[in-house]
């Protein structure tokens, strides 16, 4: 299993997994986007078996052809294996994760305080802020591999400045850090 569906299928009693609601959007978003584009690619490979089958002749074209339609099968089960996970995740996100839901304070402050240039994280990072801030007594972590965006010196400044203690880039370092902590 891995790392992260490990966490959220058992996370320790003594830890609160929190997420804004809006990656859950967000996530469907990036789903639809992944399908769109697969359906894309799996057109192009329709086009190249059709070309492939009209050589009679050429042994490549045959084994060309096998890996054609081994790579559309194989792109059929991506998609639905992506679906299948982004869903067994929310399900147990359900169950084991507060969602922090987006408030007008977050809004105002994703437009005014542009820390991430792109918006959509911005407006995910005040969101972390903010429910960080409302929580000062509780020792805070934040977990994200999407070092490019919020791995950066003023994402981890801000993230300090509301309580958050540490930043994780893998489920496996974190999954260690609080063993540590035991």
């Amino acid at each position: 299993m891995h790392p992260a569906a490990t966490l959220l299928a058992n996370p320790p009693a003594s830890v609160q997994i929190a997420i804004p609601g809006i990656c859950c959007l967000e996530a469907l978003s990036v789903l639809e986007q992944d399908k769109k584009s697969r359906k894309s690619f799996e057109q192009q490979l329709n086009v190249q078996i059709n070309q492939a089958q009209r050589n009679l002749i050429s042994p490549h074209a045959r084994s060309l052809l096998f890996h054609l339609r081994q790579a559309r099968t194989e792109n059929e089960a991506l998609i639905k294996d992506v679906e299948s996970s982004l869903f067994e995740a929310q399900s147990m996100i359900e169950t084991k994760a507060e969602l922090i839901a987006l408030n007008t304070e977050m809004l105002r402050l994703s437009r005014s305080q542009t820390i991430i240039t792109d918006s959509t994280d911005n407006l995910i990072l005040h969101c972390i802020l903010v429910h960080a801030r409302d929580r000062l007594t509780e020792v805070k972590v934040f977990l994200s591999g999407n070092v490019n965006d919020f791995g950066t010196s003023e994402v981890r400044e801000a993230l300090r400045q509301a309580g958050v203690s540490e930043y994780f880039r893998r489920t496996g370092d974190l999954l260690g850090w609080l063993q540590s902590q035991a």
